[in-house]
């Protein structure tokens, strides 16, 4: 369970940073680290820093966008520093490694964090499917990359432990992964267009309130692929007009 955790690092400028995120990783047993973009290179600052944990760095996957760190997750958590951010479910770190440990057996979990100056952009925040506030104190919230991911790791390694020790559970239903998620939104937004219900120049606006709307229902994968007959069928009898005509 614990490889099946990822940990995504988007346009790390401190090489020292990505080093203390592999030493927080590997003392709770996570080993598989993404970069995005990374502003900067893996050096000898990095693997001075990690502390040991040269593998996680050696392993460390670069790719050149979130879509590709995340296109086979079922589950993507964002962190954000707002406690309410787009409409979408906030989790505590606690909750997170819950929902981790529930959801893990379908596939990879995917953990975002973002820049170390201004974090995730809300376009990479509308990407995942729960955003991650950890609790600091309202008069002084400094927590830096490494220090947040060592409190995330540690909730999801107490939960996966605990899981466990815990009775066998009903499977939860299987959710469809990021990309297959985006696979919709583009077919949603195609059908749409091809309606004439949103306006082909300014399609933004509507999109990101059905994305709301589907990221709070998250449908499971069965529910996802009728969504995609209906839209399939729409533009079939839309096709079947036109030829009538």
């Amino acid at each position: 369970m614990f490889a099946q955790i990822r940990i995504v690092l988007i346009e790390t400028t401190h090489s020292g940073n990505i080093g203390s995120v592999a030493r927080a990783m590997k003392t709770m047993g996570l080993s598989q680290l993404v970069l995005v973009s990374p502003k900067t290179e893996v050096d000898g600052q990095a693997y001075a820093l990690s502390a040991g944990a040269s593998d996680v760095l050696a392993n460390a996957r670069i790719v050149d966008s979130l879509s590709a760190a995340i296109a086979d997750c079922p589950l993507v958590i964002g962190t954000s520093h707002k406690a309410k951010s787009l409409d979408t479910a906030v989790l505590d770190p606690r909750q997170c490694g819950l929902k981790v440990a529930a959801e893990v057996a379908q596939g990879p979990v995917a953990i975002v964090f973002g820049r170390e100056s201004n974090g995730l952009s809300n376009d990479e925040l509308r990407q995942c499917n729960f955003h991650l506030c950890i609790p600091t104190n309202a008069e002084y919230t400094s927590l830096n990359l490494a220090m947040a991911v060592q409190v995330v790791s540690y909730e999801i390694r107490m939960a996966l432990l605990g899981e466990q020790t815990l009775p066998p559970a009903d499977v939860p239903e299987k959710f469809p992964t990021a990309e297959q998620l985006e696979g919709f939104y583009q077919h949603l937004e195609t059908t749409l267009d091809q309606t004439g219900f949103i306006i082909r120049q300014h399609p933004g606006h509507i999109m990101i309130k059905l994305r709301r709307l589907f990221s709070r229902a998250r449908p499971d994968e069965t529910e996802l692929n009728i969504l995609r007959g209906i839209l399939t069928s729409v533009q079939r009898f839309g096709r079947q007009g036109r030829q009538d005509d």
